[in-house]
């Protein structure tokens, strides 16, 4: 059974951090591309960043420079260390493997950000 388990998310003020995990069984960590989505309420969901399999990273404009993602295949987990919040950045967050269309999901974390 494919689980992917988010967790780290809570209330930051502006200008915070907070480091996001998500730890993965029941798929082959190594061979799959992991990505980060988030949905604010009333707007789509939305590729926030990537790292494939080789380490490539990809990030969104809006959080380029601020926000990091990393692996350990090892342990199976992804991260995404999330630095100078704003409150734009308020949102549930999704973990995913494997790609938004064909790819297994997590459940999401709640990150909130006040100004």
């Amino acid at each position: 059974q494919v689980q992917l388990v988010e967790s780290g998310g809570g209330l930051v003020q502006a200008g915070g951090s907070l480091r996001l995990s998500c730890v993965t069984s029941g798929i082959t960590f190594s061979i799959n591309s992991m990505n980060w989505f988030r949905q604010a309420p009333g707007n789509q969901r939305e590729m926030v960043a990537r790292i494939t399999i080789n380490g490539n990273t990809e990030y969104a404009d809006s959080v380029k420079g601020r926000f990091t993602i990393s692996r350990d295949n090892a342990k199976n987990t992804a991260y995404l260390q999330m630095d100078n919040l704003k409150p734009e950045d308020t949102a549930v967050y999704y973990c995913n493997a494997g790609g938004a269309k064909l790819g297994s999901w997590g459940q999401g974390t709640q990150v909130t950000v006040s100004s």
